[in-house]
């Protein structure tokens, strides 16, 4: 028998290698013989790095950049195991977390430390980057990224902007020159699960930017400024990235890498399914194992086991999802290519104790529904 195992992190609890082992585990308990294709996955957010690297035996590269706040960071990214690809979370250089609640700024926050990452794989000789960009500190337009990869943003003086969405309502003209000119000779593939605009009442400022730190009035002034950004691109650019579906994702870095970097922006889990290569592993199985630490309505909506199941279904491969809670709103999932939703807790149990023992418990819980299979 062939299973594959497909699952995302279990939040707090385990990665999504130690879930997909958890499962091979229980599994080889009652079908010692079975083939266990393990293909840890993630959605495009936190953990996409490490279930990518993990599969391709890839290996986690650590650089100093500047961070949110224009001091130096600790941040990695992953180098997969074929040498030429390299998945990059902005959040690790550019992320809210690095961030004390007290610190949170998007007038001043940048992304240069995304930029720095980006110019630090091509360095390593990468033809293709994912980047995900989920968990931003920053509102700038993507301009502190550009800035790191040599373009130049500049107001009325000719002095180069500072960092920061606050400053962009005096940009003035574009230089693209200085430009990588490997930049051109890639593919960039981002990671992108919103498609809100630029710009606007659903933009990047509004609906995002509370979050960051910014008052009412600072959103009000960071619309604007992203409006002005907006306006200067199409002028010297002549592309109208304002109301692009996805563009205002991560503070505007989704326009920004749009624009200047010829960027795909598609569902996290898609792209994970696709740089995995995880359709390959699904022909031919006999069962999909996959799961996350919690399961309900929204998995419907481009949530990892959503994906794998996707993946399965075109296939006519059974599908067992295994959660550490199982909310409500799940019905849909069955005839979308879910066969079954396991719950994985023994019984009533503290939150400290849940995650504690998530590996033992997803490894009974696979355990008993191979006993069934069987």
């Amino acid at each position: 028998m062939k299973f594959v195992l497909a699952p995302d992190s279990f939040k707090e609890s385990m990665t999504a290698k130690n879930a997909a082992l958890a499962m091979e585990k229980g599994i080889k308990t009652v079908f010692p013989d079975a083939e266990c294709v393990i293909v840890p996955m993630a959605d495009g957010g936190e953990g996409t790095v490490e279930s990518l690297v993990s599969l391709s035996d890839g290996e986690i590269i650590k650089t100093e950049v500047i961070g949110p706040l224009d001091d130096n960071v600790m941040a990695e990214y992953g180098l997969l195991g074929n040498g030429h690809t390299a998945v990059i979370e902005m959040a690790s250089a550019s992320g809210l977390e690095l961030l004390k609640p007290e610190e949170r700024n998007p007038l001043l926050t940048t992304t240069y430390g995304t930029g720095q990452l980006i110019k630090d794989a091509l360095d390593k000789g990468v033809k293709r980057i994912l980047i995900g960009i989920g968990g931003s500190a920053t509102n700038d337009g993507g301009v502190g990224m550009l800035q790191a990869l040599g373009v130049s943003f500049k107001d009325e003086d000719g002095e180069e902007l500072p960092f920061g969405g606050g400053a962009l309502h005096r940009l003035h003209s574009i230089d693209l020159s200085g430009l990588d000119e490997r930049i051109e000779t890639i593919q960039i593939d981002v990671a992108c699960d919103v498609s809100n605009p630029l710009i606007g009442e659903n933009g990047a400022s509004a609906v995002f930017g509370p979050q960051k730190g910014a008052s009412p009035d600072v959103v009000k002034v960071l619309d604007q400024n992203l409006t002005h950004f907006a306006k200067r691109i199409k002028e010297q650019l002549n592309q109208d990235i304002a109301n692009t579906p996805g563009a205002g994702a991560a503070g505007g870095l989704g326009a920004g890498l749009l624009a200047f970097l010829d960027a795909r922006l598609k569902k996290g889990i898609d792209l994970v399914i696709e740089y995995t290569g995880l359709e390959e592993y699904v022909k031919g199985a006999d069962y999909v194992f996959t799961g996350e630490g919690s399961i309900d309505g929204q998995t419907l909506f481009g949530k990892t086991p959503f994906g794998v199941a996707s993946v399965a279904k075109k296939h006519s491969v059974p599908v067992i999802a295994f959660a550490g809670r199982i909310g409500d709103g799940v019905e849909p999932l069955y005839s979308n290519g879910f066969t079954a939703i396991i719950g994985i807790l023994k019984g009533v149990t503290s939150l400290e104790d849940a995650l504690h023992s998530g590996e033992a418990n997803l490894s009974f819980a696979s355990e008993n529904v191979c006993r069934l299979l069987k």
